[in-house]
């Protein structure tokens, strides 16, 4: 086990990602910016317990792009989209961050660009063109359908005809988003160029987009039906109705990410996080051999699970048995492509539980903009709907449920645009009540139960740094673990069930509760026989 006093600063650490469009809007467009991300700086840390209390903001795309879909098609990696500002600002954001304590990690998207990039205008412009073998270009089947038969995540073929050059090109997104040719030499060093871009402007990290698609089949072979693909897929799913044996996780990928890590380690300290999915053994491979790929590889197993105690102490124990010494876990409940937290688990309780849970299980937590007011998913009228996964695989598929503004104050629009401007997406109907503002004053709210753990984590070696061991309770609803750090022990008892129950925790007498996340329990409990409200989690402080 590494000395918790030899961590690195994403290992000790809390990243919050925010959504830029969703933020806070200061030109009065309905769309978050920059600007607003420094303004609101100080809610997040600004060294005191009033505030948030985390390490580092992730900032999903503010690039150039045509938003087909909302930054994830960049049209220049090298500069700032106008709706959200410019370089000059962008560069105050890292000063400001900085001078909080805040570490800056942006959202790279290697895998694909916009078909409004220069690169991809030239390379359809003709065959011969010497960007032309930049991006997946192939000639019809014989019978002019597309070279595989691979589906797009947002519905659809994988790939687009193009009539200028007689060939289609590939994307796995939006057709607005061809995939940039990882295996030409050119690309590579192109794009690890954007990188050093971005480092030498003091960016302390990287979330990089699908990095695990980067490398296809070389011979972009059919992927296989899924036998066990659900049986009421939309028709024009076709990606949900296969195996994914040949467009993502080639053994080949592992060499680029290589790569990449070499570059981040040309600088001091940075953190490479990448969005890899797949069965653990293969999810694993991410970190490298030797530990010299992916910092991070997101953990997203607990985000797909029910709320189950059993289900969540079962992925948590798997994963640490797993992980070769070197590794350092992580995990993720909400992000900016799932259903919102609260909603997934079942309300505000349930998302209190969650809370303590992803803030002391060991390994670097990372929470999503507004999960710490308990937002709920956003009701989207179908003729709102943004999200072109929405739009193109019903509504009911839509990610702008997770994307509504942030709920700063009880006035117009949430405190996010100013009155009679239309936010990009509706507010929630809660806003009076779930909001920043009105929480701060509720000294039991789940904001205050957000900065109460953040702040106990950040001094307490046992939660940032220590050890992992589940305990065995006999009650079915509940998770119970120990973290340890030479003398300092925390327990975490969480309960999942919605009725009351007693436990007895083995091998310890007493403890002293330091957060129920009720917020209304502290003091001295005996732990051969505690009790546990519905969905209550406790953290208590035990000693040898």
């Amino acid at each position: 086990m590494m000395e918790t006093q030899n961590l690195h600063w994403w290992q000790r650490g809390v990243v919050y990602q925010i959504y830029p469009r969703s933020f806070k809007d200061t030109t009065g467009n309905g769309v978050g910016d920059l600007q607003g991300i420094i303004e609101q700086l100080s809610y997040l840390n600004d060294g005191t317990p009033r505030s948030l209390g985390v390490d580092a903001i992730w900032l999903s795309p503010f690039y150039p792009s045509p938003m087909a879909d909302f930054g994830y098609d960049v049209s220049d990696y090298c500069n700032v989209d106008p709706l959200f500002g410019d370089l000059a600002t962008f560069d105050r954001l890292v000063e400001e961050a900085h001078r909080r304590g805040i570490k800056v990690i942006i959202d790279w998207v290697p895998n694909h660009t916009s078909d409004q990039h220069p690169w991809f205008l030239e390379s359809r412009s003709s065959r011969d063109n010497p960007k032309r073998d930049w991006y997946i270009w192939r000639d019809p089947r014989p019978d002019g359908s597309p070279p595989n038969n691979w589906g797009s995540f947002f519905g659809g073929p994988a790939w687009t005809f193009d009539e200028h050059t007689g060939q289609y090109y590939l994307h796995q997104f939006v057709k607005e988003q061809p995939e940039l040719n990882w295996r030409n030499p050119e690309v590579r060093a192109a794009m690890l160029d954007v990188l050093r871009f971005w480092l030498d402007r003091g960016v302390d990290g990287f979330r990089m987009d699908v990095i695990g698609l980067l490398i296809k089949d070389a011979e972009l072979r059919d992927n296989p039906p899924d036998p066990n693909a659900p049986p009421d897929l939309p028709p024009n799913d076709i990606f949900g109705r296969q195996l994914h044996i040949y467009n993502w996780d080639q053994d080949e990928v592992h060499e680029v990410i290589r790569e990449i890590r070499r570059v981040l380690d040309e600088y001091d300290d940075r953190c490479g996080i990448g969005e890899v999915w797949g069965e653990l053994p293969r999810w694993i491979k991410y970190y490298g051999e030797n530990g010299d790929e992916l910092h991070l590889p997101f953990n997203f197993r607990l985000l797909w699970l029910p709320w189950q105690a059993r289900a969540m102490r079962r992925s948590v124990d798997e994963l640490e048995a797993a992980l070769p010494g070197f590794a350092w876990p992580n995990y993720v409940l909400g992000n900016h492509d799932q259903p919102r937290l609260a909603s997934r688990f079942g309300g505000e309780a349930q998302a209190r539980a969650a809370a303590l849970m992803l803030l002391t299980l060991r390994g670097t937590p990372t929470l999503y903009y507004g999960d710490e007011l308990g937002m709920e998913n956003g009701v989207i009228p179908p003729e709102k709907v943004q999200d072109p996964q929405g739009i193109n695989l019903g509504v009911e598929r839509t990610r702008d449920v997770a994307r509504t503004p942030m709920q700063w104050n009880a006035g117009p629009n949430a405190g996010f645009c100013p009155a009679g401007v239309e936010p990009w997406l509706p507010v929630s109907a809660d806003y009076a009540t779930r909001n920043v503002a009105v929480q701060s004053e509720q000294p039991r709210s789940i904001l205050n139960l957000y900065r109460k753990l953040l702040w106990y984590r950040r001094h307490s070696p046992a939660l940032y740094g220590g050890s992992y061991r589940s305990l065995d309770v006999e009650h079915e609803d509940c998770f119970v673990y120990l973290r340890e750090a030479g003398d300092e022990r925390r327990l975490i008892a969480l309960h999942f069930g919605s009725t009351p129950c007693h436990i007895s925790i083995p091998g310890e007498q007493s403890g002293m509760v330091a957060i129920s996340t009720y917020l209304d329990r502290e003091g001295r409990e005996d732990l051969s026989r505690l009790e546990l409200r519905p969905y209550e989690g406790l953290l208590i402080e035990v000693t040898k």
